[in-house]
């Protein structure tokens, strides 16, 4: 069921005795497994069953706070249980992945202790046993957003209160299809970490709207004050970007999973569910019938989308294949090449009174892009799509697509155009090498970084905290 705003009662802490043991447990645990999540030293195994069992002890101790998620954690002892006596092959947590579905309890405040086997994305490549403490960030504007045309049955933002190592990094998804199973089953929910996206965007864009000299609007000022405030306003975001993905005029899988595909293409996937909440963020702001706090955090996403994009996007992570980073540079170059963004004597600037429409003019080309992929055949999509970004940002000198279809492979299967896609198909721009310069250790210091409880009576506003850990690709 989808709840309002309502506030559960913490039950648990990150310095509660039995996370502690459990979280001590997981990470002794890790040291003793592979890549595929197994345990294979036969040696190591009955330090293995310890481990599991001070993990299984404290779930059971800890169930009765967690009445909601009584058999997931009930099954969840099974799995560990059935693994261990099973000699430690490759873990199978289906059924205890089953069973828990958070998507289903989403009240604000409401906490979850997840523990599985499972990679992390941009984090472990391993399915080593993680253990995440959580808490659901669900205000009473998303739930009516949701609610009304913004339907995501499957959509769960949450914060992080306590996290092993797999989530001292830049992950801030938790998705049941990074746990390792038998079977793949079908997938209810996907959860987001708004606190580490919130805190994060703050660190970064403070610095580099220093940087710059960029002068922010007041309310965009306020969003890098206030934790809180920005929380809800990526709660916001996420809601209307996720469900995206299967919305529009689309090619028949955007993103085509299983199959190999040139990076760019990734790229515009994802800043066309970005464009999107910024196009659907610009009508809730002027519809005067909207709820006043959804039209508040409209403004929000607005400024949230393109500084997240142009500040963070474009120079987190490496050059190979970065189609995140490709995805902000299209951003900044499209803006500026309309006239809303200026660098003018050392000083960045934006015109916001015309910044939105030429935004909005940006996602409109994607979408066209799209609509008319299905009467298109694949390598003439990729062109096409080649031809989008590249009439705004420049080809690497080497590129062998940017010499165009008379240079490519097209008689042969679509993996040999891919593979004459260079990972660095479109380098920074001297403005982002500059910039990055002076942002990278900004950007290294987000790794790991969370959100704080703790808020500030006095100005309203939470501050942000990171663990000192090095830099991963971040998304």
């Amino acid at each position: 069921m989808t709840t309002t705003a309502t506030t559960a009662p913490a039950h648990v802490t990150s310095e509660s005795p039995e996370w502690l043991a459990l979280k001590a447990a997981a990470t002794a645990l890790q040291a003793l497994q592979v890549q595929d999540g197994s345990v294979p030293d036969p040696a190591a195994h009955e330090a293995a069953a310890g481990h599991v069992g001070t993990i299984t002890d404290a779930v059971t101790a800890l169930s009765p706070a967690f009445p909601h998620d009584a058999r997931y954690l009930e099954l969840l002892v099974t799995d560990f249980g059935r693994w261990s006596a099973g000699g430690f092959g490759v873990p199978d947590f289906l059924d205890s992945l089953l069973a828990f579905e958070p998507q289903q309890h989403r009240v604000n405040g409401l906490q979850h202790l997840v523990v599985f086997p499972m990679y992390t994305q941009n984090g472990s490549s391993s399915r080593l046993v993680e253990a995440v403490l959580i808490e659901v960030i669900w205000p009473g504007f998303a739930a009516g957003l949701e609610e009304g045309e913004y339907s995501n049955k499957l959509f769960v933002p949450i914060r992080f209160l306590d996290f092993t190592p797999g989530y001292d990094t830049n992950s801030a998804v938790l998705f049941p299809e990074t746990v390792a199973v038998r079977a793949t089953p079908t997938f209810t929910w996907g959860a987001i970490f708004a606190d580490r996206e919130a805190a994060r965007f703050r660190r970064v864009v403070r610095a580099a709207t220093g940087i710059t000299s960029l002068q922010l609007p007041g309310d965009a000022a306020a969003l890098l004050e206030d934790q809180q405030l920005a929380e809800e306003t990526f709660v916001m975001w996420d809601l209307i970007h996720d469900r995206t993905h299967m919305r529009g005029d689309l090619p028949f899988d955007p993103f085509m999973i299983k199959q190999r595909m040139p990076f760019f293409l990734y790229s515009l996937e994802e800043l066309r569910c970005d464009l999107t909440a910024f196009r659907e963020s610009v009508r809730i702001e002027k519809d005067g019938n909207a709820d006043p706090e959804a039209r508040r955090h409209a403004k929000l996403v607005q400024y949230a989308v393109i500084f997240d994009r142009i500040f963070r996007f474009a120079i987190t992570g490496n050059r190979v294949r970065n189609y995140d980073g490709l995805g902000g540079q299209l951003l900044f170059a499209w803006m500026h090449q309309h006239h809303v963004l200026h660098w003018t004597d050392s000083k960045l600037s934006i015109d916001w009174d015309q910044a939105a429409d030429v935004v909005i003019g940006l996602g409109a080309r994607i979408e066209e892009l799209y609509w008319r992929s299905i009467d298109r055949p694949k390598t003439a999509h990729w062109l096409a799509a080649y031809e989008l970004v590249s009439g705004t940002l420049t080809p690497n000198p080497a590129s062998v697509w940017a010499k165009g279809a008379g240079a490519l492979p097209l008689a042969g299967p679509p993996r040999g155009l891919t593979d004459q896609v260079l990972d660095d198909e479109f380098p920074l721009s001297m403005f982002y090498e500059a910039l990055e310069k002076k942002m990278r250790p900004v950007i290294d210091s987000t790794a790991g970084i969370t959100g704080s409880s703790d808020t500030n009576t006095d100005t309203g506003t939470a501050t942000d905290t990171a663990t000192a850990t090095p830099a991963m690709n971040a998304r």
